[in-house]
């Protein structure tokens, strides 16, 4: 006849030290037993009183192992989910070290989060927060993974993405997005005000991960708000995700705070917003960006001279136009930052060539 756990430590209670009953939950935890039988004799020792803070942080290390083990195992969410239910009936609640512990596993950790939510439970407030963090560490990977595919592209490793794989990566990624946004609506509506600020920044972190410019301004500005006050590195990279993709009015109040800062950072601003205008191919505009800061007496790094350069040169043989490249290499020349140009050009109507020393 099979006993019950409890059954047996009762009759050996008087004669187990509360070190040799951690030993007993350790024995029923281990791999190849069931789960229930470690919970039930946590149940019991918090029945008699002897569950310290030692056991109580043993438990939560196993609990950790277990969900770890069924989620790197592909077992079903429910299953997942069941486990916890059991636990939280027996005192454990799922508290944000589970999640915290789940490395590298970031989407799991993201989708266990939200089904514990949804399944009627209620974590605790930080493990929203976990979340969101994982998925701003998810969303940084998944960058990372599509600049590499993109450099294998170029080098013709690979052949380019087409209209389908180009929607299941948009579809990805704002999976996330909203995902990240369901976490923090969360926070704000049970940790309340308090929460704020380390939301947004949370979100800020989301949105320029995922080179959302005007959300992620979004975000510096709800940050200032609160008395959250950003990092002065964000608003300028911030500032570049806008160039890239050349919204104008973000760009424009992103550098009014440019006026009140030291010669230094304005040469680091501008230098973000000449890099986000190399990045979008927005080369007239890097230009532009060229001449207020030699206008301010600080010089551009000569690999982002030597872009903007290269990028109208090319654009002249697809528009004609030459003014703002010839503009660009007087000003550099004037400044010292390159020699004497020689700048030709092919008329084929007159088989001519016209050739000009700046």
């Amino acid at each position: 006849m099979t006993r019950d756990p409890s059954d047996i430590l009762e009759e050996m209670n008087s004669r187990l030290s509360a070190r040799e009953l951690q030993l007993v939950l350790v024995y029923f935890s281990q791999e190849g037993r069931d789960s229930w039988c470690a919970l039930e004799v946590f149940e019991w020792l918090k029945k008699e009183n002897k569950v310290d803070d030692e056991t109580m942080e043993l438990m939560v290390s196993l609990m950790c192992g277990w969900v770890r083990k069924m989620i790197e195992g592909g077992n079903e969410i429910e299953d997942v989910i069941g486990v916890i239910v059991d636990m939280e009936c027996v005192g454990l609640k799922p508290g944000f070290s589970m999640i915290e512990k789940e490395d590298g596993n970031y989407r799991d950790a993201i989708k266990l989060v939200i089904q514990i939510k949804e399944s009627g439970l209620k974590p605790e407030v930080y493990s929203y927060l976990i979340a969101m963090t994982a998925v701003v560490k998810e969303l940084n990977e998944f960058g990372k993974a599509l600049r590499k595919l993109k450099g294998f592209t170029k080098t013709g490793l690979t052949s380019d993405l087409d209209e389908e794989d180009t929607q299941l990566i948009q579809n990805y990624q704002s999976g996330l997005l909203e995902d990240g946004v369901r976490l923090s609506n969360w926070v704000i509506e049970e940790g309340g005000p308090s929460f704020h600020g380390v939301v947004y920044e949370r979100l800020l972190a989301m949105y320029i991960c995922a080179g959302r410019g005007l959300e992620a301004e979004s975000q510096l500005w709800k940050m200032k708000l609160v008395g959250k006050e950003p990092d002065a590195n964000l608003y300028d990279i911030v500032l570049a995700i806008c160039a890239s993709q050349k919204e104008v009015n973000a760009i424009s109040r992103l550098l009014t705070r440019m006026e009140i800062t030291s010669l230094l950072n304005k040469k680091k601003t501008l230098t973000w917003l000449l890099r986000g205008y190399i990045k979008g191919s927005h080369y007239e505009d890097a230009a532009e960006t060229v001449f207020k800061m030699l206008d301010l007496g600080v010089y551009p790094e000569f690999l982002d001279r030597a872009a903007v350069l290269q990028g109208l040169r090319k654009r002249i043989n697809k528009s004609g136009n030459v003014e703002t490249y010839f503009k660009l290499c007087k000003s550099l020349s004037d400044a010292g930052l390159t020699g004497p140009c020689l700048i030709y050009m092919y008329i084929k109507k007159y088989k001519l060539w016209v050739i000009k020393m700046l």
